[in-house]
């Protein structure tokens, strides 16, 4: 690793911290927010070696920085976006957004047109990272749950379904004393 990667990583950290205090997170999670932009970022440098261009590692570390949300999102107890929004910002396409106003401005069309690309690639492969985690974590609750119901736990349903249940047991339990 060098010099110049661990001031990037360093840089992630620091940047996603900032997000977090402007986002007015809760000083209890800022540590965990900003190491999420930590690991997005050194997942894009890693990706970044075998991938050419910005869309796949973008692409994979959006999906990691979003698993990683979702994860600590049900160990701390918080919203899944506290983690992965102030995560993603060293993801996001700042630089090439300005090269392309930057180039449009001067009349350079054909540079403008290269560093547009690659900023609508880094865009749309953010989205698409969150989607397919969000997609593939909403399937895996629905799955949890319709298992759990099926052996009959009153744990798999919704909060009111779980609510009456007890309720209902209650009752039972006052009839048979």
């Amino acid at each position: 690793m060098t010099g110049e990667m661990i001031l990037q990583l360093a840089m992630a950290l620091l940047g996603s911290f900032s997000f977090s205090l402007v986002f007015h997170l809760r000083p209890r999670l800022w540590l965990a927010a900003s190491l999420g932009g930590l690991l997005g970022w050194g997942t894009y440098l890693l990706c970044s070696l075998y991938w050419e261009g910005v869309f796949v590692p973008t692409l994979i570390a959006s999906g990691i920085i979003s698993l990683y949300g979702e994860i600590l999102a049900r160990v701390l107890k918080a919203p899944a976006p506290v983690f992965f929004i102030p995560s993603l910002v060293p993801l996001i396409p700042g630089g090439s957004l300005y090269r392309t106003m930057s180039y449009a401005v001067r009349g350079e069309w054909t540079y403008a047109k290269v560093y547009s690309a690659q900023t609508v690639q880094s865009a749309l492969s953010i989205a698409i990272g969150i989607c397919l985690v969000w997609a593939f974590c909403v399937m895996a609750t629905r799955i949890r749950r319709h298992i759990l119901a099926s052996r009959g736990r009153a744990e798999a349903c919704s909060c009111a379904a779980a609510a009456t249940v007890k309720s209902v047991k209650r009752e039972d339990e006052k009839k048979n004393d």
